[in-house]
């Protein structure tokens, strides 16, 4: 797995009062509560989901 590109993601902001498809974007990455960190497998499909919510999430370390 050293080889696999991955992309830590941080929730920085709550999804209250935001559309039910970013609420369910930020589940999907694993980020449910503020400040949790996942480190995820840079994809595209990861990527798209990343660009849904990017006012939510903070990209910390990329490589």
């Amino acid at each position: 797995m050293a080889d696999k590109k991955t992309v830590v993601v941080t929730q920085i902001a709550s999804p209250i009062g935001r559309k039910n498809d970013q609420r369910a974007t930020l589940v999907g990455l694993g980020l449910n509560k503020l400040h949790r960190t996942r480190e995820l497998e840079d994809t595209p499909a990861v990527r798209g989901m990343i660009a849904k919510v990017a006012h939510l999430v903070r990209v910390e370390n990329e490589g």
